[in-house]
């Protein structure tokens, strides 16, 4: 069994804003790009194939979250190495020679489709590994890797809720172009998955939602993403911790086949982001700050 490589650790970075100012915490758990040579060994891919996986310069899209007085989490490793957007344990049973724990969920359809928190395929459905893995390896992953990152995205948004009585988490993603298209919403930019309503205020969804669409990008909610676990898991409006996840159109600011930036793309989509998320943070700070002095 490989250990987990040592470039991987320590599994995130946050960089936080020199001052506080918004009840905010940014979450990007799919764009690490690092990937060490011992796991390439156990794959049949080359590089630029694994990283179709990747949320390819997310961070970079929303680094002005920091600048602007919220937190900005971000994975070091790649999602094809590891999934946080996945439940601890959906491990997928093709992918290991050793039976897995009883409690483990390999009914899901993720797992269904080969991208459980360890992923069996890239997202083209090409097989990663060579060979298949012994579970040892997949819960030194989980528990070196995915669960620290989990205690500090709880410990980040418990703290803002603390300070601020309310937290917003918005967990930032791409898509492929191809994704809206198979989904019937072809040309859309933006979408956002606030799980049918019930994982944030209908009215941060709307209020980002208008602000990207006077922007003139297309945006529509919920299809073909409606948020994954990390939204799933950790909105809970009714005691006060709101989640809403933004998936990108990665044609808007990079070339897809060779996971490159363009330049001019990226800066336009970079300022566009940083007005709306900015708009959006200073309204709903108020909101939230009045709603605190009328409380008591």
């Amino acid at each position: 069994m490989l250990p987990v490589p040592e470039e991987f650790l320590p599994p995130f970075a946050v960089v936080e804003p020199r001052l506080r100012r918004f009840p905010f915490v940014f979450n990007v758990p799919h764009a690490g790009a690092c990937y060490p040579q011992a796991f390439r060994a156990q794959s049949t891919l080359d590089t630029l194939t694994l990283r179709r996986a990747e949320d390819a310069f997310v961070d970079e899209l929303f680094a002005a979250a920091a600048d602007a007085g919220a937190p900005l989490m971000l994975a070091r490793f790649p999602r094809a190495y590891l999934d946080l957007n996945r439940e601890p344990l959906e491990l997928d049973p093709k992918l290991f020679r050793d039976r897995l724990p009883p409690h483990a969920n390999t009914q899901s359809a993720h797992v269904a489709g080969g991208l459980g928190t360890i992923p069996r395929i890239v997202a083209d459905g090409c097989d990663i590994y060579a060979k298949k893995l012994e579970v040892a390896e997949a819960l030194a992953r989980i528990a070196r890797l995915y669960e620290p990152y989990h205690a500090m995205l709880r410990q980040l948004l418990a703290g803002t809720a603390r300070q601020f009585g309310a937290a917003i988490l918005i967990d930032c993603h791409s898509m492929p172009s191809s994704a809206v298209a198979k989904a019937g919403v072809a040309g859309t930019d933006i979408v956002l998955g606030d799980r049918f309503g019930t994982s944030c205020s209908g009215d941060l969804t709307a209020f980002i939602e208008v602000g990207f669409q006077e922007l003139g990008y297309r945006v529509v909610r919920n299809k073909p993403y409606a948020g994954g676990y990390i939204t799933r898991c950790y909105g809970s409006p009714a005691n006060g911790v709101h989640a809403l996840q933004i998936e990108l159109n990665r044609a808007l600011y990079m070339d897809e086949m060779a996971i490159e930036r363009d330049a001019v793309k990226m800066r336009h989509l970079s300022q566009d982001i940083a007005a709306v998320m900015t708009q959006c943070m200073t309204a709903f700070a108020a909101t939230i700050e009045i709603n605190r002095i009328a409380a008591e």
